[in-house]
């Protein structure tokens, strides 16, 4: 657990990421700088993970099924990553959600504080970690909106981009509510694969979801010029359900398989998945969450959109009874997301053991 703060600099400010600066910086802060242990590793090798063919498996044919259940629930099992492919989402709309990225993250910074991201709260633009986290900073920006499926509930991503951005930015927010629909659409079709690699009801996890409270970010990684001693993202497992990725070209994705760190191919047709710690917990454990981390280099940036499947804010987090049995224990109590992501944002920094920890702290929070 890491509660510290930002490091204030000796005119008592704190320190902030400007990647218009450091990008081109021969040193970078120290604050920036990762413990030798977790420095990036040279030449890793390539993680090989099964492409799940969707299509395939929503046409209903039966060796299709069995092939695409198969490869899934060995995946899970042992770290939760795969690809899916055919998955029918418009490369117009890909392509598209990287342009603006690529607007987006070449504004000023003051442009961009505009949205900026209050502590403790999940969404809005955030340089860093600056104002929550001392040391092991990530080399990134981001911009996270909230999605959810309930329009009656909550503000739209194109309603909140204008709220924060202004009225010049709503194709911007239009843009990214559509591709968070697409992503939600998505997430239930593999919920659906979930749901029969599991041997429960197809349609079990995908009503679970149906009406998710979601998360969007786009991400951006500047170049930096010690690549070697900076991490774009440190190590961690997603505290969310499912996180469905779409890198560019320039890659960066590593994953902590056979204790080693090795990379993900760059796929711009592919989408990469993987488990969250609720998914996990909503499995009782069956299916595995996996520490992942995101590399720097010193001549381009990166980017990538993530989209991360979330329950509705109290729903209760129960796996299926067709997942316990005597053999199968209970491993975690009931919770609601809203409790897990309040621990993961105010008091908790996501790694391997998040669900352990959430659940010594939930107890102590309900006396």
């Amino acid at each position: 657990m890491e509660m510290s703060t930002a490091r204030s600099n000796e005119n008592g400010q704190s320190l902030v990421f400007d990647p218009s600066h450091l990008q081109f910086e021969s040193s970078i802060p120290s604050e920036f700088i990762w413990p030798d242990h977790e420095k990036p590793s040279a030449d890793p090798p390539e993680l090989v993970i099964p492409p799940v063919d969707l299509r395939s498996f929503l046409s209903g044919e039966p060796l299709a099924i069995a092939k695409t259940t198969q490869l899934v629930n060995e995946a899970c099992r042992k770290h939760g990553f795969f690809l899916v492919v055919n998955h029918g989402i418009d490369q117009k709309l890909i392509t598209k959600a990287h342009e603006y990225m690529d607007f987006f993250f070449g504004l000023p910074l003051s442009e961009k504080q505009k949205a900026q991201r209050k502590l403790g709260d999940h969404c809005g633009y955030a340089s860093s970690f600056t104002g929550r986290f001392s040391s092991k900073l990530p080399w990134k920006e981001t911009f996270s909106f909230r999605y959810c499926t309930d329009a009656q509930s909550s503000e739209t991503v194109e309603q909140y981009v204008v709220n924060k951005m202004g009225e010049d930015f709503r194709d911007f927010g239009a843009l990214y509510h559509e591709y968070s629909e697409a992503m939600s659409n998505l997430s239930l079709e593999i919920m659906e694969v979930f749901g029969a690699s599991l041997g429960v009801d197809r349609g079990c996890f995908r009503e679970f979801f149906k009406d998710n409270d979601s998360i969007m970010r786009l991400n951006y990684y500047p170049p930096c010029q010690k690549p070697d001693l900076a991490l774009g993202t440190g190590p961690h497992c997603d505290p969310t359900s499912l996180t469905i990725l779409h890198q560019d070209q320039v890659g960066g994705l590593q994953v902590y398989v056979d204790e080693q760190w090795q990379f993900v191919r760059s796929n711009p047709e592919a989408f990469v998945v993987n488990i969250g710690d609720t998914l996990m917990a909503l499995t009782n454990g069956i299916y595995k969450i996996c520490l992942h981390r995101a590399v720097v280099n010193s001549t381009k940036a990166r980017k990538s959109l993530a989209f991360f499947l979330c329950p509705q804010m109290d729903k209760v987090v129960t796996p299926p009874t067709g997942l316990i049995d005597a053999e199968n224990q209970r491993l975690y109590r009931d919770f609601t997301w809203r409790n897990l992501l309040e621990f993961t944002q105010k008091h908790y920094r996501a790694d391997s053991h998040t669900l352990d920890a959430f659940s010594n702290w939930l107890p102590k929070q309900m006396n």
